[in-house]
This record gives structure tokens, C-alpha cells and sequence, in this order.
């Protein structure tokens, strides 16, 4: 006897639960009338997509999610669909799974293992289940799991106390660097301390600042990987069980494929694209309007903006003041020619000098300090907003997570805009990310990614006349951003003079403000600037504590 999965890896919108809901269905028939599957499981949350926040306090959520299942309950028949979905039990509400078929819901799990942190708050919506749910498909005793349950190793034990042969668990595991290996070992020891294949299904897509990066995949019953769908990519990928005589499921894949593992750049250069694309396309912005300086961090963002949503819906713009160098002007024209996009030249002096001349009584005796640079970054953002208001066009920033830390860029300046891909992406890797873009195709310019880098505020201005090397200052934050490390601790490895190390600590600090200000970007590491950190503007922490 063989039983057919197939696994739906797709992209549904938050809260458009109607829509989410035809697409179960649609995918449910294709899976069945084109696929000859028996079995087809959806991730996570799919009716409501994920994370719905408080979207689930909503009280209309109860009989929306009612009259989607009802709906699939009618219109699906002759495959069983495991889905996922919020659901109100006795005035609690749970995070579930339902197997349904022919009209029926033969079984229903309710989530055990609730993750509350980093940038999970499922404590804040959901009770825990308790129990295992067991469902016969076609002989098979099918046990379910969503996504945390997988991590902890009592809901599958349970499971297969309670008599699973198979685990079908439903995922919406959001993407940071290196998360595939991890997925792919922890899927390896449930599976093999088990003896239990285990059906492993993901998100595609992205919501917000999150990405779902997909790449669903089957281990067999020792934990080896026998099949994995690709990245970034949504479509139904199908598995084979073979149920032999002594009850073990033998897999036989349909295709054999195995996707292959991205490396660091090519995961997260998709993580942004998708990212940007989701957002854009989700929220219906006709295209992206970004400032082109010349420099490495607006190259790689208009970069992965065309990649995003395509050339013919993006447009550069170039606003050189006086301290603009040639070299920029030169390799903002030749990127915007290289990509393909609209590029225009708006120089700013005119609008510096008109500030400048009425705010002259107010700045009388004072001496002249960064009050004036950030007077040329503040213009060239009323100018995006001026572009982006009348054209329908959002505002894409490009500082990068480096500069996002020690704060230095300019509210109501550089920060304008709906929308950061590099948010999370510290310098150092944005000189990889170019390099590996190029690798796809010559887009930034050489000298681009080689000269040093300047915010061209001032005359002879680099980055490195207020700031330590990107190098040092990357590993500075990252010790005390992503592994909450203290100053002693990071001094301890002797790497770093106690000067840098505290005086970068304390513009971490001092710019929260900043941060909470900034827009919303793609997540790509284990503690971003968003969900993941959450840390008081005002407060009495000493940095040496």
C-alpha cells in the first residue's frame, strides 16, 4: 500500500483568511486531480496566515475561521487536507491543525509548545494542548506537530506512545542565517530517538519583517533527509510511504529531488528579495523610489529592489550637493544604466541654501557642526517622500545595520522611507552581498565596493573618521547585539581596546530612539533590530553592569 503527501508550500497574506482559504482549496484539488496525492498538508496558520498578531483578538476571528473550515469541509473531497488554523475551543483559543475529509474532521491537535521569544509571542494569544492527535489515513496511524512542537522532544514521543507511524508537522519557521542546518539536525534526532519519519512542511513568503524561506523536506525514519523542496520558491512537492509488513512507512520520493543548500550570501540575498517583494506586492505599492549616492549601500538596495519587482517599476534618484564627488555621480548613472531603471539627477543646493538662509537668525553665533550635514540628508528625504507621494511609489532606505547601531544616520533624513532591506545586514556582508550579486551579473560598479566608504556630508568625509573599521565594529556589535555579551566580557577576548569597545556599547544605548523610528526590514540574523530586541529608550543601565 503506498500513501502519496504532498506538501503545499505557499505564500498566503495575513488576515485575508477568504482568499487563503480558496487557495487551500484550489491547491487541494490540484494536488489531487494532477498529483494523484492522497494526503495534502498545509504549514502553519495557513488560513490566517502568519503571524497574525492581534489580528487574533479580533472578534470576528471566531466565525470567519468557522465559515473557512465549513467551506473546505464542502468543497474538498476525496484527499485528505491537513491545515493549519486558529481555533476558539471552550472560550480559549488554540493554535491547531485539522485533518479533514469527505465532509468530516476526523482529527484536530491543538499546539503544545508555545514559543515566547525572540519574535515570538504565541503565549500572548494561545493556550497550550496537551495531547496527541492520532489519525488513521489509509491504515496509517498519522500523528500531527506545529512547528515548536518539533523542537522539544515530548510531543513526538507522545505521539508515538500514542501509536504514530508518521509525523506530519506544520511550520511557519521563519528564516535567520544558518537556520537550514539547524532545521535539518534537529529533524535528523527527532526522527532517528523516534524511529518515526517525519513530513516537514514550511511557509514560503514573507509578512513584515519576517521571512519564510520554504524548503520543506522528509526524513525517513533514521532522520535522513530524503527529499527537500527548493528555496523561495512555493509549489506542492510529493512523497511516496510504502507501508511494508511490519508497519514501518518506506519512503519513496516522487521526484528524488534534494534541494541544495544555499551558503550565507545567496540566502540572504533571497531572504531580502523576497522580503521586499512580499511587502511591496502585499501592501500594493505601484514600485520603489530610493536615493542612488554612489555608494555601496544604495547599489546593493537597488539591486535586489529590481530583482524584487523588476526595472520598469523602480526609479533612482541622485541629489548631489557640494560634496558629492564626481566618482559618485559617475557610478550612481552607470548602476542605474547597468539595472535598467528610471534615473534622475535632482541637486539639493537650492533647497540647502533656502534652509539655510531661514534659519540664519536662529543659527547666529553658533559655529557650524553636523546641524548642517544633517540639513542635506533631511532634504534629500522631503525630496524621496515628495516622489514617493506623488507617484505611488515607496520610499526604499538603505542604511544598514552597522549604521542602524551606533546611530549613525539622520532622522527625517536617510531614514525616511516605508521599507530597509538592509536593516539587518551589517556592513561587512553588504561588501559580500555585492560581490555576490556581481557573481549573478555585473550590476555595481567595481570601485563601488572598493573605495572607502563616506556619507559625503563634508569635505574628505569617510566613515572611518567617526567611526572604528567596519571589521572591528561588526564584531563589536555583534558580540553584544546577537549574544548579549557585556563590555567586560567582550574585552575579555582581548581583541579590542576598552575605549572602542565603551564607546560603541554607548551609541548602541543612546540610539534606541533612533531605531524605534526607523522602518520596518527584512530580518536576516538571530537579533534584529525589530521583533527580536526590545530594549527601553529611557533607562539607568550602566553599560559596565
Amino acid at each position: 500500500m503506498t500513501i502519496r503527501v504532498a506538501m503545499a508550500q505557499l505564500d498566503m497574506l495575513v488576515g485575508d483568511i477568504k482568499n487563503n482559504t480558496e487557495s487551500v482549496i484550489a491547491q487541494s484539488h490540484i494536488a489531487r486531480d494532477e498529483q494523484n496525492a492522497d494526503v495534502i498538508v498545509f504549514p502553519e496558520l495557513t488560513l490566517t496566515g502568519y503571524p497574525p498578531e492581534d489580528l487574533l483578538l479580533r472578534p470576528s476571528l471566531r466565525p470567519r475561521i468557522e465559515a473557512a473550515l465549513a467551506q473546505i469541509l464542502e468543497q474538498v473531497h476525496d484527499i485528505y487536507v491537513v491545515v493549519g488554523y486558529p481555533r476558539e475551543i471552550d472560550g480559549e483559543l488554540f493554535n491547531c491543525a485539522g485533518v479533514f475529509y469527505q465532509g468530516q474532521i476526523l482529527g484536530e491537535y491543538c499546539k503544545q509548545k508555545l514559543p515566547n521569544f525572540r519574535v515570538f509571542d504565541d503565549k500572548r494569544y494561545f493556550q497550550e494542548g496537551n495531547t496527541a492527535c492520532i489519525v488513521r489515513i489509509k491504515g496509517i496511524k498519522v500523528g500531527l506537530s506545529i512547528c515548536e512542537d518539533i523542537w522539544h522532544p515530548e510531543p513526538i514521543a507522545q505521539a508515538k506512545e500514542a501509536g504514530a507511524e508518521l509525523i506530519l508537522n506544520l511550520n511557519a519557521s521563519p528564516f535567520h542565517i544558518e537556520k537550514m542546518g539547524v532545521r535539518e539536525q534537529l529533524l535528523h534526532r527527532r526522527a532517528s530517538e523516534n524511529q518515526l519519519p517525519i513530513v516537514y512542511v514550511n511557509y514560503m513568503g514573507a509578512q513584515d519583517e519576517l521571512v519564510y524561506e520554504g524548503g520543506s523536506f522528509v526524513v525517513d525514519a533514521q532522520g535522513v533527509k530524503v527529499i527537500q523542496a527548493p528555496w523561495y520558491e512555493t509549489g506542492l512537492y510529493c512523497v511516496d510511504f510504502t507501508i511494508a509488513e511490519d508497519r514501518q512507512p518506506r519512503l519513496e520520493p516522487v521526484s528524488g529531488d534534494i534541494a541544495s543548500t544555499l551558503d550565507v550570501e545567496a540566502s540572504v540575498y533571497q531572504a531580502m528579495v523576497t522580503g521586499l517583494r512580499d511587502y511591496i506586492e502585499k501592501n500594493r505599492f505601484k514600485g520603489i523610489v530610493l536615493g542612488l549616492s554612489g555608494g555601496i549601500d544604495s547599489a546593493l538596495s537597488l539591486a535586489v529592489a529590481v530583482d524584487a519587482i523588476g526595472a520598469d517599476r523602480v526609479q533612482a534618484v541622485m541629489m548631489p550637493y557640494t560634496y558629492t564627488s564626481s566618482m559618485s555621480l559617475e557610478d550612481a548613472q552607470e548602476e542605474a544604466k547597468l539595472l535598467g531603471v528610471e534615473y534622475s539627477v535632482l541637486p539639493i543646493e537650492p533647497m540647502v541654501a533656502a534652509f539655510m538662509e531661514t534659519l540664519a537668525s536662529e543659527f547666529e553665533g553658533y559655529a557650524r557642526d553636523t546641524t548642517e550635514e544633517n540639513l542635506q540628508a533631511r532634504t534629500r528625504g522631503v525630496t524621496l517622500m515628495a516622489i514617493s507621494n506623488k507617484k505611488g511609489y515607496m520610499v526604499l532606505t538603505t542604511g544598514n545595520k552597522s549604521e542602524m547601531a551606533v546611530g549613525y544616520a539622520t532622522l527625517y533624513g536617510d531614514m525616511v522611507g516605508g521599507y530597509s532591506v538592509l536593516k539587518d545586514v551589517f556592513k561587512t556582508l553588504v561588501f559580500r552581498l555585492c560581490r555576490y550579486r556581481n557573481s549573478l551579473g555585473y550590476v555595481i560598479p567595481e570601485r563601488v565596493i572598493t573605495r572607502p566608504p563616506s556619507a559625503e556630508l563634508a569635505p574628505d568625509q569617510i566613515d572611518e573618521d567617526s567611526l572604528p573599521s567596519y571589521d572591528v565594529l561588526d564584531e563589536i556589535l555583534h558580540k553584544y547585539i546577537e549574544q548579549d555579551m557585556s563590555a567586560e566580557a567582550i574585552l575579555a577576548s582581548n581583541e579590542f581596546d576598552r575605549e572602542t569597545v565603551y564607546r560603541v556599547l554607548r551609541l548602541v544605548d543612546l540610539n534606541e530612539y533612533k531605531r524605534r523610528q526607523a522602518p520596518t526590514g527584512v530580518r536576516i540574523t538571530e537579533r534584529g533590530f525589530g521583533r527580536d530586541r526590545r530594549y527601553p529608550m529611557t533607562n539607568g543601565w550602566h553599560i559596565g553592569d
